[in-house]
């Protein structure tokens, strides 16, 4: 047995001593170490036994590991000290597509690296100046991963980087002047962070061999002036931004790709052919989508010979017909949604053979559609338009082999035996079925066989009685039954379509009237579903009709409803009662504008939809309620049926409070520091981050809710200027309990009118309700001489007694320093005079000095 034993032993040592047991000190048993601490198995297709720098993703010189290549090969975990440190020799390192969550201690000691790639990990953790230590650093690649926090100033030290890959991260706060110092930098991508803050002072001149700039997805503000001087350039994507300037001034060098979208660019793109610098025949992708853009188009696109994508959708361009684009053979996508075209669409672009993604759509073109006989299209959109006649029957013919197509809202005419009715309710909206005889056999048949006309009549009858019958037996039964759960009910097409109005609802506290007349009449518009057709109609169903079952609260705009869209999209639809100054035009403009502003701690207006006089406003559905509701309306972590956020649905949605406050997340001074400090991030974007400034006008405990990962989110923000000025003067002035002491006393001398620092005295007291858990009026003081909230903590502050107005649910659960701390800020925020109150920015910095810990 004991030679059993040994011989085992002796096997196994065989194995395993070239991947632990490498000479003490040297970079095979530094690697060896690693890959094992790393979960690396012998499965992946090179020999263990083997000396290390014979391995397919080892490069060495003179036994000194240089290179290693270890993409995609399921490492995970923290990489540890003492390993992959270790190697001073290493100038190459590549370790993207693993599941790497974080960086040792010694790594940044790695000083000879000049290529290094983690991409595609899930390291969640701040980049550390040490990054500084990289001098020689030529290609980094972080992108893909959870980095947060600042982007080092220290990045000035990287003299010699060439790319810089920070793209799909959480990155925050501005960028670093000290980047500036990377003159030598090829490719620039920081895009999809939550960048914010304009960009460093002479941006484009400090990189005069830059190839490729990617700064889209975040909240960055700047000018068209900020990039001259890339000469070299030929990507730009600074798409989903803040920008704001003259759009000529982006088109310059020898640019292939160009992509302003869905910024606050100006100015008319015609005059662009003026700029002989520009060279069009390079031009290969062009999307100036979603600006403000007017005039006409380009006037001739003949010499952009090359261009394959075209989106000028959603501009400001004045009427005019058709733009010339025959010339332009390799065009793949045209996008010339809500443009203002009128005429009628030319015959030529049949001619561009190459076409696969064609939207006309929200335009006024006339006429019939013509003879498309483009093989390649598989997106076709024309709805909304003043479309007239038969739909080619070639075309028809097309459509059941296309992704996507859309005839919507026209008045076109179609032969739809072979479209099943579901298609007919989505893409032939307000289309007229007229096929002839000969297609529809049914017709056919009876024509031929009058004999057999009365006994089918009788029999139709017959069954239409029993039917009917049975179905009242059901609704009878249907009534008596009494439960708590509802379902909405999603009414067919055809069902809808007849519906006409106008349609009166009412509240608890009021009744709304939307005047219109067929309900079908009137569109939805989703932000990030242009082509999804939704009415009037698809809203009283997702609400069932505006139910008071479905009625989640009722705010000083007016009320709140819960619903379900078609394709499970679940929303908030909240109805501007109190009427409006606005025309309709201008109110569509001012929520597309709302639309497009984006911040992890707001919450997204998804769309909108007049009504008549009403303006209703469509949210993403907060699962988790506001602030109001988990401060004082519920007992913290436990579940009422009464509370909206907790209804059961026959969808299956159960998450609720009790989802929430089951461990005593709620209760903890950490949590509720998050929720300030998200708020205040909110306040402060709307205020320093959107040009022109966005003031609130009503801060308040509901006005903050928690998504499904529990982050705050700020909502109702830029809805008062849809009211105009004058009108629910009360509602621009703020709520009880929240309106700043200028408005209550207006012949202090203090402006009257809504300013940025009212809406901080308004988060001061959100502050003071987050800290103390009390009420901001009507709730019971210690000291009985105060009526009101801010009066009795600011008292305490000026007493050097804010220890006693800690809320005790959190008492212990952090130091209580901090939360006096917190409290002192809330103090600054509701000073009397505006003047003295600081600004969001220096609150965000005051909250951030702050760094909550657990209690131990």
């Amino acid at each position: 047995m004991g030679f059993g034993f040994f011989s085992s032993v002796f096997l196994l040592s065989l194995f395993i001593r070239p991947l632990v047991c490498q000479e003490p000190n040297t970079d095979g048993y530094f690697l060896s170490d690693f890959l094992q601490k790393m979960s690396l198995t012998s499965s992946h297709g090179f020999n263990f036994s083997a000396p290390v720098c014979s391995w397919k993703i080892v490069f060495c010189v003179e036994e000194n590991i240089i290179g290693l290549v270890a993409s995609g090969l399921g490492l995970s975990g923290l990489i540890p000290d003492t390993t992959i440190g270790k190697l001073t020799k290493l100038e190459s390192l590549d370790l993207s597509n693993n599941k790497i969550t974080g960086l040792p201690s010694d790594f940044w000691s790695l000083g000879s690296l000049k290529a290094l790639n983690l991409s595609s990990n899930q390291i969640s953790e701040s980049l550390p100046s040490n990054i500084g230590n990289f001098g020689l650093l030529e290609t980094l690649d972080f992108s893909r991963n959870n980095f947060s926090g600042n982007i080092p100033e220290a990045m000035s030290s990287l003299l010699s980087l060439k790319v810089l890959k920070l793209d799909r991260n959480q990155f925050e706060s501005s960028i670093p002047s000290g980047i500036l110092n990377c003159r030598s930098m090829l490719l620039l991508d920081l895009s999809s962070n939550k960048l914010s803050g304009t960009l460093p002072g002479g941006f484009g001149a400090a990189f005069p061999m830059l190839k490729s700039l990617n700064l889209a997805g975040n909240a960055i503000r700047g000018r068209d002036s900020d990039f001259s001087g890339m000469r070299s350039a030929v990507y730009l994507n600074i798409s989903q931004n803040l920008f704001q300037g003259s759009v000529i001034g982006l088109f310059h060098e020898a640019l292939e790709v160009i992509d302003l979208s869905q910024n606050q660019f100006q100015g008319h793109i015609s005059q662009v052919h003026f700029n002989s610098i520009f060279d069009w025949s390079h031009l290969v992708y062009l999307d100036l989508s979603e600006n403000q853009l007017s005039g006409e188009f380009l006037s001739n696109l003949n010499d952009a010979v090359n261009l394959r994508h075209l989106n000028l959708a959603y501009n400001r361009f004045s009427k005019q017909a058709f733009p010339e684009i025959s010339m332009l053979p390799r065009l793949e996508y045209l996008n010339l949604s809500g443009t203002n075209l009128i005429g009628q669409i030319p015959a030529e672009i049949s001619d561009l053979s190459g076409l696969r993604t064609l939207d006309l759509s929200k335009n006024h073109l006339s006429s019939h559609i013509p003879l498309l006989s483009i093989e390649n299209l598989q997106v076709l959109d024309v709805s909304h338009n003043n479309l007239s006649g038969d739909i080619p029957a070639s075309l028809l013919e097309k459509l059941p082999w296309m992704e996507r197509y859309n005839f919507s809202f026209n008045n076109l005419t179609l032969c739809a035996s072979e479209f099943s009715s579901e298609i007919l309710q989505t893409a032939f909206i307000g289309s007229l079925n007229s096929c002839p005889i000969a297609a529809n056999p049914d017709l056919f048949k009876r024509r031929k066989a009058p004999q057999h006309r009365g006994f089918k009549l009788a029999m139709a009858l017959t069954i239409s009685m029993v039917c009917l019958l049975v179905g009242l037996l059901f609704l009878a039964f249907g009534c008596r039954r009494k439960t708590r759960n509802w379902a909405m009910k999603q009414n067919s097409y055809k069902e809808e379509q007849y519906l006409s109005g106008p349609f009166s609802f009412q509240t608890d506290s009021t009744t709304w009237v939307a005047d219109v007349k067929i309900a079908t009449s009137v569109p939805v518009i989703i932000f990030e579903k242009p082509l999804l057709n939704f009415t009037f109609a698809d809203l009283l169903s997702a609400t069932s009709h505006f139910d008071r079952g479905t009625l989640l609260a009722e705010g000083r705009f007016g009320p709140v409803y819960r619903g379900f869209l078609p394709g499970g999209i679940q929303v908030a639809v909240k109805v501007l009662v109190h009427g409006s100054t606005m025309t309709d035009h201008e109110a569509a403009r001012e929520l597309e504008h709302l639309g497009r502003i984006k911040h992890p701690n707001l919450v997204p207006l998804t769309g909108y939809c007049l009504a008549g006089d009403q303006r209703i406003a469509i949210y993403d559905y907060m699962e988790n309620g506001n602030l109001q509701n988990l401060l004082h309306d519920l007992p913290l972590g436990v579940q009422t049926t009464e509370d909206w956020s907790t209804d059961t649905w026959e969808e299956g949605d159960t998450d609720g409070i009790q989802n929430v406050g089951s461990e005593g997340l709620l209760t903890t001074w950490r949590f509720r520091h998050k929720l300030a400090l998200g708020t205040a991030r909110a306040l402060a974007f709307l205020h320093h981050g959107c040009c022109p400034p966005i003031i609130h006008r009503d801060v308040k405990a509901s006005s903050v809710y928690l998504d499904c990962n529990l982050e705050p989110r700020l909502s109702d923000f830029g809805l008062s200027k849809i009211f105009g000025n004058g009108l629910e003067d009360e509602i621009a002035r703020g709520s009880p309990g929240y309106i700043p002491p200028e408005f209550l006393q207006p012949d202090a001398g203090s402006p009257s009118i809504p300013t940025p620092k009212s809406d901080v005295y308004g988060f001061g007291v959100v502050l003071f309700e987050l800290i103390t858990g009390k009420k901001p009026i009507e709730d019971e003081y210690p000291d009985e001489k105060v009526t009101n909230l801010v009066a009795w903590v600011r008292g305490l502050v000026k007493k050097n007694q804010t220890s006693t107005a800690i809320d005790p649910k959190i008492c212990g659960t952090g130091p209580e320093a901090q939360m006096e701390e917190a409290l002192k800020i809330g103090y600054l925020c509701t000073a009397d005079l505006p003047s003295k109150r600081p600004s969001m920015q220096q609150v965000v910095g005051l909250l951030k000095d702050i760094e909550p810990v657990t209690h131990p």
